[in-house]
């Protein structure tokens, strides 16, 4: 309907020049919005007052112009000018009659539009270390990054979701050294586990098919594997040591007692069985990717290597100390940032700027990474690295997702991968259901925190809204359960024939609900704002409870029930259509 009006003032302004009612070169643009007070109309549109200044006129009377050169519309019953120059529209009832048609003639298509024109954007979300199982806080990214995709790809673009694994580094390489040290563990060895190390029960999982597979056969004594390393936090004289050098001369140590092949074995025992894991939660949680990028396959086909000969030809980088920097101060960063250590290696930084870079090579439209809130200080570090190699930063969007805290018995869980204390997205998704937890993520701004009220999300009320929205779709369904039970059929060609009977308030305010969602649709994509769609879905809920508390639909005249028999399926179609692209299902009953 926005579109309809849109282009009826777009054809009354084009005429006016055409005739010299308004100067020919003036730039237009047309905005309309829902107005607030349906009492001033449906829609209303401030063209008048932004082409006054250019037009040399009072918009009030540029108005009265624009109105009296409209094109007529079956769909539009009057057009007033109010205030200083507003054009307010007033809908006919066949305008919102025939959104019943549409949504019945679409179906699962209905809110989907071709905006994107098949642009290309990657979108690569959750990318969690493979360190640990997921948990409640990669839980939101999830569902919101998923939502943004499905969003995005509702309204035309050709979306490539993709996972970086992150396969490579030290956080790999102290979980390989915890998995081993796990391993010696089972076949005897006494010693105090490090303080930096991994120490959930999954690490004795993997560390127990590591030792069912080899016995005792990759076993050295403790005293052997803590020979001269270096002191644990706490651990040495007077309370001194670190931690860091600690974890660091361990991972050194079973490299060298293990050999390549061996340490390579553990390392990715560890990192394939918590990827698998990884992915069997994210598919149960309804989120599919078309990628799983390796992080490890950027050295391995020399993509670090080109980034970083990019980086010398620019001129933004230096040596200092052994060292290779960026100087990312150029860009204004708060200092410069090392992309190869002392001792050769490269960083997490060097990856993920040949990473970005890759995904620039592969010519997405937009790149949209989705972050937690964390990583607020590394969105100009990135952006700065693509320009000094010569890509386009504005081409990289990243949305910072804030933290997730749920709430059980009124008390905060912890959610720790390295202290093994936390609360698992499994967990979460058995205790509550996979709807309730897509819905929960997505309810709030991405850039808000979240509590995740457990005890609202398996209650069985109005006040949980996925609950109230299903229940929405379910109740239609009853009705129509109910219908075959009396030996009723639904003409849908006889509902369509006598819409104009449906003048109760309640069925307006329906209508113009549903009338208002590829607008939602439209909004929520272009802004990433999936929690638009959470919202809207619980308002048309709200107005088909109330329906239906209000009316019976299973009346004696037949072309009055088949109108609201349609206009009822054209509520579940629309609330069905929503909660599919938040990832929650439709039930038929509840």
């Amino acid at each position: 309907m926005k579109r309809h009006l849109e282009q009826l003032l777009t054809d009354a302004v084009h005429g006016l020049q055409a005739g010299g009612g308004l100067p020919d070169d003036i730039d237009i643009v047309i905005q309309i919005e829902r107005t607030r007070d349906r009492a001033h109309g449906d829609f209303a549109s401030n063209v008048a007052m932004t082409l006054a200044k250019a037009a040399r006129a009072k918009p009030r009377d540029i108005a009265e112009k624009i109105v009296a050169a409209l094109p007529s519309s079956a769909q539009v019953a009057k057009v007033e000018i109010a205030g200083p120059g507003f054009i307010n529209f007033y809908l006919s009832p066949s305008a919102y009659h025939s959104v019943i048609g549409d949504v019945l003639e679409r179906g699962a298509q209905f809110g989907r539009s071709d905006l994107g024109a098949e642009r290309s954007i990657q979108v690569e979300f959750v990318s969690a270390n493979p360190t640990g199982p997921l948990h409640v806080g990669h839980g939101r990214g999830a569902a919101y990054g998923a939502a943004v995709a499905d969003l995005l790809e509702a309204v035309g673009y050709r979306v490539h979701r993709e996972y970086y694994v992150n396969d490579a580094g030290r956080q790999m390489d102290i979980l390989g050294t915890s998995v081993y040290l796990r391993y010696l563990d089972l076949c005897g060895e006494i010693f105090d586990f490090p303080s930096n190390g991994y120490k959930g029960d999954y690490v004795w999982d993997i560390a127990a098919t590591l030792h069912r597979t080899h016995a005792g056969a990759l076993r050295h004594s403790a005293a052997k594997v803590f020979k001269d390393i270096p002191a644990d936090e706490g651990k040495g004289p007077n309370g001194s040591g670190d931690k860091e050098q600690h974890i660091d001369a361990l991972i050194a140590r079973a490299r060298e007692l293990l050999g390549p092949e061996r340490y390579r074995e553990v390392f990715d025992l560890g990192l394939n069985t918590i990827l698998d894991d990884i992915r069997h939660d994210l598919s149960e949680f309804g989120v599919e990717y078309a990628e799983w990028f390796s992080e490890r396959s950027l050295t391995d086909n020399g993509t670090v290597a080109r980034t970083l000969e990019r980086l010398k030809t620019s001129g933004h980088v230096y040596e200092k100390d052994g060292a290779l920097w960026f100087r990312s101060t150029d860009y204004g960063d708060e200092k410069d940032r090392v992309v190869v250590r002392d001792n050769g290696q490269t960083t997490y930084f060097a990856s993920d700027i040949a990473y970005h870079m890759n995904k620039m090579e592969r010519g997405y439209t937009r790149v949209i990474d989705v972050w937690g809130a964390d990583h607020h200080g590394y969105v100009p570090r990135v952006k700065a690295a693509l320009a000094a190699i010569g890509d386009d930063p504005a081409k990289l969007d990243v949305l910072l997702v804030q933290f997730a805290i749920l709430y059980r018995g009124g008390e905060k869980a912890q959610m720790s991968t390295r202290s093994g204390e936390f609360v698992t997205l499994r967990e979460l998704r058995q205790e509550v259901g996979k709807d309730a937890c897509r819905f929960f993520y997505v309810m709030r701004k991405c850039e808000q925190h979240l509590d995740f009220d457990l005890d609202l999300a398996k209650s069985q009320s109005a006040d949980n809204p996925v609950y109230y929205i299903q229940y929405a779709h379910a109740r239609v369904m009853s009705v129509m359960r109910q219908m075959a039970d009396k030996g009723i059929a639904w003409n849908a060609l006889e509902g369509a024939a006598n819409l104009q009977r449906l003048t109760e308030s309640h069925e307006i305010d329906l209508l113009v609900s549903l009338s208002r969602y590829p607008e939602v649709i439209e909004n929520a994509a272009v802004n990433h704002e999936p929690h638009q769609i959470a919202h809207y879905l619980r308002e048309l809920a709200n107005d088909f409870h109330t329906y239906y508390n209000a009316h019976q639909f299973l009346v004696e005249d037949s072309a009055l029930r088949n109108a609201r028999l349609n206009l009822i399926q054209a509520t579940r179609q629309v609330l069905a259509n929503g909660l599919g692209l938040l990832g929650v299902s439709a039930p038929d009953s509840m």
